[in-house]
Order: C-alpha cells, then structure tokens, then sequence
C-alpha cells in the first residue's frame, strides 16, 4: 500500500479511537450532569472526536511526518493536539454560525481536549510499541539460547 494510503487509514484510525473515547466521555458528562437534550452528548461528542482525531492525523502529518513516537515530546505532541483542536473549533465555529462569544468559549475547550486527547495517543502507542520490541527481544533471546551461543 503506498505511503498517502498508510497516513489516510491511520487518520481514519485516530478518528475512530478518539471518537470512542470522546463518545465514552460525553455519555458520562450527560449522566453525572442529568442534561436531557434532543441530541445525545455521546453522539455529538462522538462524531466532534472523530473530526478531531482526523485533523490532528492531519496535523501530525504536515508537521512531524518523519518523525518516529520515540523522537516526539509529550509537550510537543500535545501542542500539535491544541493546534488540530483550535483548527477544528475555527472550522465548527463558522460552519455552525457561531457569534465571537461563543467561539472564544469553544476554542479553548477543544483545544485542551485535543491536547489531552494526543498526549494519550502517544502514550498507548508508546506502551504498545514497547510491548512489541520487548516481545520480539524475548524471541531473539530464545533463539540465541536455543543454537548455544554464548
């Protein structure tokens, strides 16, 4: 599969992970807040994760493309997070009509969410890809045992 197709179905990916998470998150908030709304916060907060996880792919794509997990910061990587999340709450913004008030409510709320959002991705692609290399070094180490080598 070429490279552009990889990225796309790693953003496609990313958008589903986090719409699950944010989805998760606002069922939670509309339980622990009793709000009752013509719309489901987790469907709403599902498909705002989805869009989010996409833009910061893309994001992440056009800025750190060739960088592997074990060369980004936490810090780093939740900025580019905040970054993908004020983009998308600038796009939301004009897309639902919203005044300069309303706008400057939801920038920074997206923004932190993003941010959270990638700094946990980053962190369970680091705990798996730690997972992998020590499960292979296991294999290497019984193979070495196996031929006698010392």
């Amino acid at each position: 599969m070429p490279n552009w197709g990889r990225r796309i179905r790693g953003a496609i990916g990313m958008g589903i992970t986090w719409a699950a998470v944010w989805g998760a998150a606002g069922a939670v908030l509309r339980w622990v807040l009793g709000l009752n709304f013509d719309v489901p916060f987790g469907l709403v907060f599902g498909v705002l994760g989805f869009f989010a996880g996409v833009v910061f792919s893309v994001v992440l794509a056009l800025t750190e493309g060739r960088r592997s997990f074990e060369q980004m910061s936490v810090p780093r990587f939740a900025g580019w997070g905040a970054a993908g999340g004020l983009l998308l709450s600038a796009v939301f913004a004009k897309l639902a009509s919203l005044g300069v008030g309303d706008a400057l409510v939801i920038a920074p709320t997206f923004a932190a969410a993003c941010a959270v959002s990638a700094s946990g991705s980053l962190a369970i692609a680091r705990k798996a890809l730690g997972r992998e290399l020590s499960a292979g070094r296991a294999d290497v180490a019984s193979q070495i045992a196996s031929t006698g080598i010392k």
